[in-house]
C-alpha cells in the first residue's frame, strides 16, 4: 500500500537535545525497549484504517513473548486491556515531560501481572483501564516490564512502541529522539496525482513516475530522482491540487513505511511542506481528509495530498501552504511551470520529481458539485434528508467537503425494508451521525428487540442493533456512506472448542473457544468455573482463560455465555480435568 507523510508541532526546549528539521527533542534519552535491532513494520504516520499510525511497530523476530525493556526511568502510570485496540499495554511516565506506550503485550512481569489479576477478579471483568500513581510502580531503564505478544489489534507479533508529550497526550515521533534504525534507502516515488475538481469526482490525471506503459515516461536519473523527459504534461488551466503516491523502505525489511517530510514546488517557488512529528487522536481521523479516500478504496494506493480541503481540521500538518490551501493556480496563457516533489525520510534520505506542466487554454477547473445537483451538502452547514422509510442529519463536520449528495432505494424482498444506498462508500464521513430507516413489514412485539441495521460498502456486510425510536423508526449510529437495510437477527453466536468434554487439559495451560456472531458481534460474554467467574480475555474469535489459583488441579466444570448486539445468548458447558 501507498504511504505517506505528515506534521510539526512544538516542544519545549530540553538541555542535551539534537535538532531535526524544525523541531527538537532529547536524544539518547530513550533506549530502544527490545535487545534486538530495531527492524519496521511500519512507523510514525502512516495512513491505516480511520487513522494516521501513532508509533513505531518494531518487529519481534516473527515470534511472541520477547522481554520488553522500559525505554527509560520513570513510573508505570497506567495498564489497560481491551480486546481491540492496543490489547495489553503499559504506560510509563518519565521525568522529562514524556511518556511511553508498549502495546500488544501478552504478559506483564510477575508484580504487575499480580496486581493487574486482582483488580480483574475484584471487578469481575477482564477489560480494564487502570490508572496508577507514581509510588506504586517505579521502573528503571532497562528494567523489564513485560513480554511481547499479538494481543488487540495486532495482526501479527510485533511491539508498538509510542512516545506522547505527557502534558497534550500528543503521539510524536520516536524515530526523531535518536533511537537507532539504520536506513539509507530513498524514498520511492510511485505517482504524482494532479485534481483538476472535486477530490472525490474522476477529474484527476495520474503521472505514473515508476511504472511502464505510462502516459508520460519518467527518465529515472539516479536511484532517488525522477524526470518526466521528452513531453510537456499537459493539464487543464486554472486551481489544480497535486497529491503524491509514495513508499520508503529500511535497511534489511521489505515492510513499507513513510515519510517524514513533503515538499511541492512550482517553479521554484515552494507552494506547499508537511511535515509530519506530532499528531493528536483527537485528530487523527483528519487523515480521512489528507488523503485521496476514493483513491484507497477503490485502488488500495494511499496518495498524500499537499493541498487542504476545507473541512480538513488538521491544519498543523501543513508546516508551509500557499494563500489557496496548497492548490495551485495553472494561468490560462499556455505558460509552461515546472513542478518537483521532494519526499525525505526520518534519516534525511531525499527523493525527488520533476515535470512539466503544459496549461491548456481555455479549459478551467472548478471545485464546485456539478451544474445539476439538485441536492449539494455543503460541509460546513446543517443538510437534512426525509423521506417516507429513509432520514438522517449531516451537521457541519461531518464533511471534508461539499458533496451532491446521491440516494436511491432498491427492493429488498428477504429484509424488512428496503435497500436504501445513501451516496457512495468512498466518499468519507468523519463522525457517527443518526440513520432512521422505517420497515416496510409488520414486526411481531417479542422481536422488535432483534432488529439490526446491515450495512455493506460492496464488498463486505455487517451489522449493528437498531433501536426501535419514535413512530416506528429504527436508529443506528453509522459512520461511513454505502447500502443499508433493516433485518432481524435471532440467532445466538455460535461457540466451539477444540478441547473434548472431559479432556484433561493440564498439558495445554489454558481453556480455549472460538465465539462467531453471524450479523453482529458478541457484545457480553463471561465464564465461570464450579459455578465461579473466572477471567477469560477476547482476541478477536478468540477467547481464552489462563489456568491460575482460581483453577486447581483437579476435576471442573465449565460454562460460558456469549451475548451478542441483540440479546442473543449462547450457553457453551464442558466437564474437564487439570
Amino acid at each position: 500500500m501507498r504511504r505517506t507523510i505528515c506534521l510539526v508541532a512544538a516542544l519545549l526546549p530540553f538541555a542535551g537535545m539534537a535538532q531535526t528539521g524544525k523541531k527538537e527533542y532529547p536524544r539518547n534519552y530513550f533506549r530502544n525497549p527490545l535487545n534486538i535491532p530495531i527492524l519496521l513494520a511500519g512507523n510514525f504516520g502512516e495512513c491505516r484504517s480511520g487513522h494516521f499510525h501513532s508509533g513505531l511497530d518494531i518487529k519481534t523476530q516473527g515470534k511472541e513473548n520477547l522481554p520488553v525493556y522500559a525505554a527509560a526511568e520513570g513510573y508505570i502510570s497506567r495498564i489497560k486491556t481491551e480486546k481491540g485496540g492496543f490489547g495489553h499495554a503499559i504506560y510509563i511516565t518519565h521525568p522529562n515531560g514524556y511518556t511511553t506506550v508498549y502495546a500488544h503485550l501478552n504478559k506483564f512481569t510477575p508484580y504487575l501481572q499480580t496486581y493487574l489479576r486482582k483488580q480483574q477478579y475484584q471487578r469481575s471483568r477482564w477489560d480494564l483501564d487502570l490508572p496508577l500513581s507514581p509510588a506504586q510502580f517505579p521502573v528503571k531503564k532497562g528494567q523489564q516490564i513485560a513480554w511481547s505478544g499479538n494481543t488487540g489489534g495486532s495482526s501479527a507479533p510485533h511491539l508498538h512502541f509510542e512516545i506522547r508529550d505527557s502534558e497534550t497526550e500528543h503521539p510524536l515521533n520516536p524515530q526523531l529522539f535518536g533511537l537507532t534504525v539504520a536506513d539509507d534507502v530513498s524514498p520511492v516515488i510511485h505517482d504524482i496525482v494532479l485534481y483538476t475538481g472535486n477530490v472525490y469526482e474522476d477529474e484527476k490525471l495520474v503521472v505514473s513516475m515508476v511504472k511502464k506503459g505510462s502516459q508520460y515516461k519518467p527518465a529515472r536519473t539516479s536511484n532517488s530522482s525522477y524526470k518526466i523527459k521528452g513531453e510537456n504534461v499537459q493539464v487543464p488551466s486554472g486551481m489544480t491540487g497535486i497529491g503524491v503516491s509514495v513508499d520508503d523502505y529500511m535497511n534489511g525489511s521489505s515492510n513499507t513505511i513513510t515519510f517524514y517530510q513533503a515538499r511541492l514546488f512550482i517553479d521554484g517557488a515552494l507552494q506547499s511542506e508537511v511535515t509530519l512529528d506530532n499528531i493528536s487522536y483527537s485528530v487523527s481521523r483528519y487523515m480521512h481528509a489528507y488523503t485521496d479516500y476514493k483513491m484507497h478504496e477503490e485502488n488500495h494506493k494511499w496518495v498524500q495530498c499537499f493541498f487542504r480541503l476545507p473541512g480538513n481540521k488538521l491544519r498543523s500538518i501543513y508546516s508551509e501552504l500557499n494563500k489557496d490551501d496548497g492548490r495551485v493556480l495553472l494561468g490560462s496563457d499556455t505558460t509552461f511551470h515546472e513542478l518537483r516533489v521532494e519526499i525525505e525520510d526520518n534519516n534525511g534520505n531525499v527523493s525527488e520529481a520533476s515535470m512539466i506542466l503544459d496549461p491548456q487554454r481555455g479549459d478551467t477547473t472548478t471545485v464546485e458539485a456539478p451544474d445539476d445537483c439538485n441536492s449539494k451538502v455543503p460541509y460546513d452547514k446543517l443538510y437534512e434528508y426525509r423521506a417516507p422509510a429513509i432520514s438522517f442529519t449531516l451537521s457541519s463536520g461531518h464533511l471534508y467537503d461539499d458533496i451532491c449528495m446521491d440516494v436511491k432505494t432498491q427492493p429488498a424482498p428477504d429484509a424488512l425494508s428496503d435497500r436504501f444506498q445513501v451516496h457512495y462508500p468512498y466518499v468519507p464521513v468523519h463522525s457517527y451521525f443518526d440513520l432512521k430507516l422505517k420497515p416496510n413489514k409488520t414486526i411481531p412485539i417479542e422481536l422488535k428487540s432483534k432488529v439490526v441495521l446491515m450495512y455493506s460498502d460492496g464488498k463486505d456486510e455487517d451489522g449493528r442493533d437498531a433501536s426501535l425510536s419514535d413512530q416506528g423508526w429504527y436508529k443506528a449510529r453509522v459512520r461511513n456512506f454505502g447500502s443499508y437495510w433493516l433485518a432481524l437477527d435471532t440467532t445466538a453466536p455460535v461457540i466451539t472448542t477444540l478441547h473434548k468434554d472431559g479432556a484433561s487439559l493440564s498439558k495445554t495451560g489454558r481453556i480455549l473457544l472460538t465465539v462467531k456472531d453471524a450479523m453482529t458481534s458478541v457484545h457480553k460474554f463471561s465464564g465461570y468455573i464450579d459455578d465461579v467467574w473466572v477471567c477469560f480475555e477476547q482476541h478477536r474469535n478468540s477467547f481464552f482463560y489462563e489456568f491460575d489459583e482460581h483453577c486447581l488441579r483437579g476435576k471442573h466444570h465449565l460454562m460460558f455465555k456469549a451475548e451478542d448486539e441483540n440479546g442473543n445468548e449462547s450457553r457453551f458447558e464442558m466437564d474437564f480435568s487439570r
